[in-house]
């Protein structure tokens, strides 16, 4: 009897101690910036490369509107669309900055403790039901503080492989854009010309201007901006999404327990970083 009793004492005590661990000490560690330095400097140099395409397509936009005649006209609207699709991915920085320390703090302050505490009271109770959601709340509550640090992760091998491909989508657009300004240097300083002659002038610069191949460099860049974009949507949206996927799928067949995720949630989560492809069906629907 006695011994019964100390196992009940010592299935009590523990999970209360851990408990306490967990809210006055893990907790604040596991929300610490300093905890998530590593993280945080990846997300740091993806928002930068952001920044700097979203500068780059808008800077490019703003020339394109220079060259004479509505022929770039269409070019420069398509480069000025890609900058809502990087604030989209900016957004998601943010929100992954936010979480790393926010998740942290909610589990081991909140989740975790909870999970304890229903241990403890089921150490008297004997209940399955209370004992199957203690355990949900526990295995939640570490699955949401790993899902952020183990994307980022995956994101910055995917982006190191791209990385190339991107800086040198940005230099590609400054180059344009330093060509297509300079090619209306000479339309501008035919100003003082009659206008027959400046109408002639503009007519032959925006000839030479396809010819010179800035047509052919403005194309080339769109299609890299579009690239950059899309990893950008994948690295930053879709792969945290796919990570909680994969880790309720683990902890599903592992042991037996579903968690408080939608799949169809998850699966709209996905569609919505694509606006424009959900959108491009439902034209062809209709």
């Amino acid at each position: 009897m006695r011994e019964k009793n100390r196992i009940k004492i010592l299935l009590v005590v523990v999970p209360l101690l851990v408990a306490f661990l967990s809210v006055f000490v893990v907790s604040g560690i596991a929300s610490s910036t300093e905890f998530h330095a590593d993280s945080i400097a990846s997300l740091d140099a993806k928002q930068t490369t952001v920044l700097e395409l979203t500068a780059a397509s808008t800077a490019a936009s703003a020339a394109l509107t220079l060259l004479p005649g509505d022929t770039a006209t269409p070019i420069a609207e398509k480069l000025a669309d890609l900058s809502s699709g990087f604030l989209v991915v900016l957004c998601a920085i943010y929100l992954e900055k936010y979480l790393l320390t926010l998740t942290g703090f909610v589990s081991f302050t909140f989740l975790i403790p909870i999970s304890c505490l229903l241990y403890a009271v089921n150490v008297f109770l004997d209940r399955d039901g209370l004992r199957t959601l203690a355990k949900k709340l526990l295995i939640f509550g570490l699955a949401i503080v790993l899902v952020i640090p183990v994307s980022v992760k995956i994101s910055t091998l995917i982006e190191n492989t791209y990385q190339a491909s991107i800086e040198a989508t940005i230099d590609s657009a400054k180059q344009t854009t330093e060509d297509v300004q300079e090619s209306t240097e000479g339309t501008e300083e035919q100003d003082d010309v009659g206008f027959l002659e400046g109408l002639i002038s503009k007519i032959t610069q925006g000839i030479s201007n396809v010819a010179s191949g800035i047509s052919e460099k403005v194309g080339d860049m769109i299609n890299s901006f579009i690239e950059a974009l899309a990893v950008m949507l994948v690295t930053s949206c879709v792969i945290p999404i796919l990570v909680m996927l994969f880790f309720v799928w683990l902890v599903k067949v592992t042991f037996s327990i579903s968690l408080p995720v939608s799949y169809t949630g998850a699966v709209k989560g996905v569609r919505g970083a694509f606006p424009h492809g959900e959108k491009g069906k439902d034209t062809e629907q209709s």
